[in-house]
């Protein structure tokens, strides 16, 4: 039996005919593997090779990889990575608009911008696009000079007029991400006057107020501060709207990896940008498969059908690692996990009831079970790692004190509440958890659960009850977390600047000022206190239960190497990897 792929004509040029991926599929269930294109990597090789890789049945190029069972699938593609993760969060693919954990990381790998983090010391900076940059004597003026000979995948030159645009049009389009600069005075009318190109390779950005250079850098390392290509996007244009609706699904970057296909809730395929500047990844492609089920990762781990298995719970961790074909890497991750309580609920919003679920949490049975060896129990907003962090600990399961405090807020017997959670681990794990332990001071919880992107916009609108989910720094710097936990200077439905304490109408006028006070302390002994003091406030009087800091757990194969799990969400490198 052999399969002879053909190609339609016309406007549908490019595309596979259903019959053949039926053949594909067919073919690939048989033993031995026997066709015209010689082995599965040649034959993945022509299917990503196809003009119009969008056109391409989902189940033809999945059947290649997974098809369990099948004994010539022992093994990806030499130069194929493909890694199993959740990556149901992903919404948008323009980085002017991309702020979930998934995407983060897909952008990291895909776009360039100024600076980036040093993975191995995030308290260091280090040149992407820029070579070098200055700081004028009144702190308010950053010029920084490009590296020459720069150009973007499609093949158009990288200048600097093009950080200007893509800068330009994320505060522009203001969307989630956009506080990362409008923070520093940025907004549509001034923008085009205060980041400019003064020259064919240098960049001016002139803030509003002398900020800690630290900050203001560590601000251009997040996605948001990602180079478009501004010739690009004029041509996707379509009615002023700066290429919005075609990038939401497109890719318009110079990073070591360009983007090749995104289909929601099945795959996200990169491949090597041999145009980059940079050291040229050692990989073709890298495949991220959306598999949830830690099982189901290891089973296709333990197979060799996946490279690396990123969603795994500790069971499946503790499984693995007495596989020979398999090892470990981890990393602690600044990235925190909450449960939050919407406070337009009015039993809510009422401060006895805010205490009394934080000593409804059993900490100890969690950190000992559902988040042994991927996460530590840390009731702070701040992660360990960044300036100011504090190691205070105070709630532990406590019903009594709990029943105590609700009878206190006029609730003695309890309430009912429901609570958004993505349907996966460890997230409902904890919040089955929860349920069981609140019921003993007669709180209902209902769960109500769905994917990444239900659950995300649910709780963006401020359409839940309770939420949980995690937060991961946008930049390594506490005013990150500060601004999205104790920042909320305008509660309105309509707010501009819509921060985590927004999503939970939680009205804070007082800690907002002391969040921006904060901000702009240059000393660094007396910043230090002044995050410490905000976090303090926070563990007592917060809608917040801040329940671990994640550790980030990967199980691999043992021919790859050169993965290093970055320290936020968009700092672990795929294009660093390589396989035997």
């Amino acid at each position: 039996m052999q399969i002879h792929l053909r190609e339609s004509r016309g406007r549908n040029a490019g595309m596979v005919h259903a019959c053949d991926h039926f053949r594909v599929l067919r073919c690939l269930a048989t033993k031995p593997y026997p066709h015209s294109l010689h082995s599965k990597e040649s034959l993945l090789k022509y299917l990503l090779s196809l003009p119009n890789p969008r056109l391409l049945c989902a189940s033809a190029l999945l059947a290649l990889l997974v098809c369990q069972g099948t004994p010539a699938l022992a093994a990806t593609p030499k130069d194929t990575l493909v890694i199993a993760l959740g990556v149901d969060d992903v919404i948008t693919l323009d980085p002017a608009e991309a702020f979930e954990t998934t995407t983060g990381e897909i952008m990291g790998n895909t776009y360039d911008r100024l600076v980036r983090l040093d993975v191995k010391d995030p308290t260091q900076l280090v040149a992407d696009v820029a070579t070098s940059w200055t700081v004028s004597p009144d702190g308010r003026t950053y010029t920084f000079e490009l590296r020459s000979g720069l150009k973007f995948a499609s093949g158009n030159a990288l200048m600097a007029e093009d950080v200007a645009y893509s800068l330009h049009r994320a505060v522009v389009l203001d969307k989630a991400p956009a506080f990362i600069l409008t923070q520093f005075g940025f907004n549509k009318d001034n923008v085009k006057d205060r980041i400019r190109a003064t020259g064919p390779l240098t960049l001016t950005l002139e803030t509003d107020k002398p900020y800690a250079p630290s900050f203001f850098l560590n601000c251009l390392t997040a996605n948001v501060g990602a180079i478009v290509d501004r010739k690009l996007l004029l041509s996707k244009e379509q009615n002023g709207d700066w290429g919005y609706a075609w990038l939401k699904t497109h890719y318009a970057g110079s990073g070591p990896m360009k983007l090749r296909e995104w289909r929601a809730n099945e795959i996200v395929a990169l491949e090597r940008n041999d145009g980059h500047y940079g050291e040229k990844p050692k990989l073709a492609r890298v495949i991220y498969r959306h598999v949830k089920e830690s099982a189901t990762q290891r089973l296709l781990l333990e197979k060799g059908d996946i490279d690396i298995a990123r969603n795994l719970s500790p069971q499946d961790i503790a499984a693995l690692s007495t596989n020979k074909d398999v090892k470990l890497t981890s990393a602690p991750k600044a990235t925190v996990y909450y449960i939050s309580l919407n406070q337009k609920n009015a039993t809510l919003a009422k401060p006895e009831v805010r205490e009394a679920l934080k000593w409804l949490i059993d900490y100890a049975a969690i950190s000992d079970t559902l988040i042994k060896n991927i996460g530590v129990n840390h009731q702070n907003f701040l992660p360990m790692g960044l300036l100011g962090a504090s190691k205070e600990n105070p709630y532990k399961l406590d019903v009594e004190k709990a029943r105590a405090l609700l009878a206190k807020a006029g609730v003695p017997d309890g309430f009912k509440v429901t609570i958004d959670a993505r349907s996966m681990q460890p997230e409902q794990g904890i919040v089955e958890a929860f349920q069981q332990t609140a019921k003993r001071a007669g709180v209902e919880v209902e769960i109500i659960l769905g994917d990444g992107k239900q659950v995300l916009t649910r709780y963006r609108a401020r359409n839940h009850d309770m939420f949980i989910g995690p937060w991961s720094i946008d930049y390594w710097d506490p005013h990150s977390n500060a601004d999205a936990f104790t920042r909320n200077p305008d509660n309105a439905d309509d707010a501009k600047l819509k921060s985590l304490a927004w999503r939970n109408a939680w009205a804070i006028p007082e800690l907002t000022k002391k969040s921006d006070a904060a901000v702009l302390e240059r000393d660094t002994g007396k910043r230090k206190t002044m995050y410490e003091e905000l976090q303090a406030e926070f563990r007592k009087t917060s809608p917040f239960i801040m329940l671990y800091q994640k550790i980030e757990v990967a199980a691999l194969r043992r021919n790859v190497d050169g993965l290093q799990l970055g320290p936020s969400f968009d700092t672990t490198y795929m294009f660093k990897v390589s396989k035997r």
